[in-house]
């Protein structure tokens, strides 16, 4: 359904995009990771016709970005990532002067505003002002504007940022919700919603491409490669990652918490042997009191982080 063809973009000297090539297929909910400045926002802008590249093509269906960019816009709902929805209006007001906008007959602008309202969760605001509303009702009316015109494809640049998790876990079931129809692109800094959401995910670093299959692929991909996660009390960071520095299995050390002489931190390891006895028999020679200790696969996380970490 989408093409994308040797994609490059340059800002001055600097390359956003390099040389990128990927198809999207019809009916997929994509999700598109990467570190900030990675170059996602634009490769969104590019494919939704806000901006152009410096090389390479874009195909939707039938049509291209350079000689047909209106019938690419109007396959495309786009909400980028501050939704830019005016706040002096009623929810209602504005989103009949999306349907107005998006030329929607008068005989069906009431009933798809109902129909966008009941699969956003907007019913109980649709005559609040915008300005009242909290982020996660505002990022609501963003998708509905998006989805007002019911395009083909939904673009979707960090939905949930800065939502507090109930929002998320809205806004990520409407996503879900909508995917069941619809080819979905979405932009994320938030993994555990890629993994619950998206059919196939694409890692762009530095302007290219690392990954790209599903996530159950990408975790075989990784190999032996696990994470030991470990919570000990009487012990600090520095003193428990020079202590266990000895084992030469474990390549990363990462710090969740650290609050009192209680250290939570995950071991990265790459190895076929099972090293939590020799982790264990450290800790007893140090007398740190365990609280948690257990292994887990490679998770999108360590994956999102070896393929982008900076070498």
């Amino acid at each position: 359904m989408i093409r994308i063809v040797n994609l490059t973009k340059y800002y001055n000297t600097t390359c956003a995009l390099d040389h990128i090539n990927l198809e999207i297929r019809k009916g997929e909910i994509l999700g598109l990771l990467g570190p900030n400045g990675a170059g996602k926002t634009t490769c969104l802008r590019i494919l939704t016709c806000y901006m152009q590249p410096t090389e390479g093509m874009v195909y939707v269906k039938d049509f291209n970005i350079y000689d047909n960019p209106l019938d690419i816009k109007k396959m495309i709902g786009y909400l980028p990532e501050s939704a830019p929805i005016y706040k002096h209006l009623l929810v209602y007001e504005y989103l009949s002067y999306v349907a107005d906008i998006r030329e929607i007959s008068k005989s069906k602008r009431e009933d798809r505003i109902k129909e966008l309202a009941d699969l956003c969760g907007l019913n109980k605001v649709m005559h609040k002002g915008v300005d009242e509303l909290s982020k996660g009702y505002k990022q609501r009316v963003g998708l509905a504007h998006a989805m007002m015109s019911d395009p083909e494809i939904l673009v979707l640049d960090e939905p949930t940022s800065g939502l507090d998790p109930n929002q998320r876990i809205e806004v990520r079931d409407i996503i879900k919700e909508i995917g069941k129809k619809k080819t979905i692109i979405v932009s994320t800094h938030i993994l555990p919603e890629v993994e619950s959401t998206c059919d196939r995910v694409i890692i762009i670093n530095e302007g290219k491409i690392v990954a790209d299959d599903n996530i159950q692929n990408l975790k075989k991909a990784a190999g032996n490669d696990f994470v030991i996660n470990l919570t000990v009390q009487n012990a600090q960071f520095n003193t428990i990652k020079s202590t266990l520095s000895s084992i030469s299995e474990i390549s990363e050390f990462k710090k969740i918490s650290e609050d009192n002489g209680t250290v939570s931190l995950a071991l990265e390891c790459k190895t076929d042997k099972d090293i939590r006895g020799a982790i264990y028999s450290e800790i007893r020679k140090n007398n740190w009191n365990v609280l948690e200790f257990f292994r887990e696969k490679a998770t999108l996380e360590t994956i999102f982080r070896k393929l982008t970490r900076e070498v």
